[in-house]
Parts: structure tokens; C-alpha cells; sequence
């Protein structure tokens, strides 16, 4: 009988238990990273990468999703105080907002156009960076969170000093209070603020921006609404006109 090396082979004959720790050792530093390793010195391996937040297209407004804009003219998601936009995908309303906040954007269903017994969808950002998306009932004034969320496919992102997020909605649920179909035509309300630790706070305006009438998903439409600072009475134009119309009232005609 033959003497076996320190690994237990026979000599003249090439150690299978060796091949293989060698094979798979291998294979193991190609498969880990092993710069990662648990408090028991195994590898893990390393996270897949998470898919970026796909940038709002609002070229799409107007023809295959219906969008509303509040600020500057001509401003996109991505610079107007406040951004949304809808469209339908099968038996859901995929709803994308976005505002110039470091708290919380939202948007609310009614059936008129003041704070009082809404359904209440709004992207939160919380102190942990992350952007979650909370179901309110605004009671008078106060927004109840309400623990019946609807929302599915959920995303969002805070930079820039931006909120956005993108999610969905089932068009028809279950008659509740708090949730109404959307099937049907509402007014929509757009708000934002700051929020604490997490929970939203008051809004930034005193009087929110709302829809001039109700708003249909199965129509698109591509509308925007001048913040206070581009209405029409402070555009150059028309203030120019104005002291052209008082210097003629005041000087009389000949």
C-alpha cells in the first residue's frame, strides 16, 4: 500500500478532492464579489444594480396622457412648481407627479374644487431619503392618512430639491368613502410642502391650484396654469398697457 499525500491521494494519482476545491474555488471568486463578506467570513454576492427613475416624457402630453402644469410658461417635470400627469394602462391610471418641494407633492379627487371630503394621493419624502407614496381623506382642512392605499407599482425619487414619483391606481374599486372610482370625472387638486420627520405639513400656497372643471382620464390634454408671478396682469405687456390706457383717460382727448 502506498503512502497518501497530506490531501489523502495516492501517489501517481491526481487528488479528485483537489480538482474540484480548486475548480470551485475558482469559480466562487469569479461569482463573489469578495469584498463583501458576512460576520461569518462568506461572501455575498454583490447587489444588483436598482433601475434609475425613467425621466417624465412630456412630450407625451396632450397625446398619449394628459398633463397639468403650474408655474413658468413653457416649464416642464422638471422645472414647474408642480407637475402631473395621467394615462391609462389596461384596467389602471398610471399617475406621475413632481414639485419643487423637499417635502410632499399630491393630488387630490373632488367633487368641487375646495379642501373637504377629497381622496388624497401624495409622494412623501421621508428622512431616510426615500419617497413613499400615502393615501389621505382630507377632513376639512386636515388630511387623515388612511391605511387603505390603492396604489401598486410604486416609485419615486427625491433630487434636485424635487419630489417625483410615478404609480398606479385601479380605475374601478370597491364603493368606500375614502376612494372614488375614477372612472368618473372629478376636479382634481394640486398641492405640495415641506413635511417633518416624514409626515406632511401645510401646503406651500394659501389657495392650492385646481382644475377649472372636472377632468375626465379618458381624455388627454396638455394644460397649463400660470403661477401667480406669470398671470396675466403681471405680464410687461399688459402692466405697459395699462399706464398707456390710464395716461390717455387721464389727459383727456382734444
Amino acid at each position: 500500500n502506498g503512502r497518501k499525500d497530506a490531501e489523502g491521494n495516492l501517489p501517481g494519482r491526481r487528488g479528485r478532492g483537489g480538482e474540484w476545491r480548486g475548480r470551485l474555488r475558482g469559480w466562487s471568486e469569479d461569482f463573489y464579489d469578495l469584498r463583501y463578506l458576512s460576520d461569518d467570513g462568506y461572501a455575498f454576492p454583490t447587489a444588483p444594480p436598482v433601475d434609475p427613475f425613467a425621466k417624465i416624457k412630456v412630450e407625451d402630453c396632450g397625446k398619449t396622457k394628459g398633463c397639468f402644469r403650474y408655474g413658468k410658461p413653457g416649464c416642464n417635470a422638471e422645472t414647474c412648481d408642480y407637475f402631473l400627469s395621467y394615462r391609462m394602462i389596461g384596467a389602471d391610471v398610471e399617475f406621475e407627479l413632481s414639485a419643487d418641494t423637499d417635502g410632499w407633492v399630491a393630488v387630490g379627487f373632488s367633487s368641487d374644487k375646495k379642501m373637504g371630503g377629497d381622496d388624497v394621493m401624495a409622494c412623501v419624502h421621508d428622512d431616510n431619503g426615500r419617497v413613499r407614496i400615502q393615501h389621505f381623506y382630507n377632513v376639512g382642512q386636515w388630511a387623515k392618512e388612511i391605511q387603505r392605499n390603492p396604489a401598486r407599482d410604486e416609485e419615486g425619487v427625491f433630487e434636485n430639491n424635487r419630489v417625483t414619483c410615478r404609480f398606479k391606481r385601479p380605475v374601478n374599486v370597491p364603493r368606500d368613502e375614502t376612494i372614488v372610482d375614477l372612472h368618473l370625472s372629478w376636479y382634481y387638486l394640486f398641492a405640495w410642502g415641506p413635511a417633518i420627520q416624514g409626515s406632511i405639513t401645510r401646503h406651500d400656497i394659501d389657495s392650492p391650484p385646481a382644475s377649472e372643471r372636472v377632468v375626465s382620464i379618458y381624455k388627454y390634454e396638455d394644460i397649463f396654469m400660470p403661477s401667480a408671478a406669470y398671470q396675466t396682469f403681471s405680464s410687461p405687456f399688459c402692466l405697459l398697457l395699462i399706464v398707456a390706457l390710464t395716461f390717455y383717460l387721464l389727459m383727456g382727448t382734444p
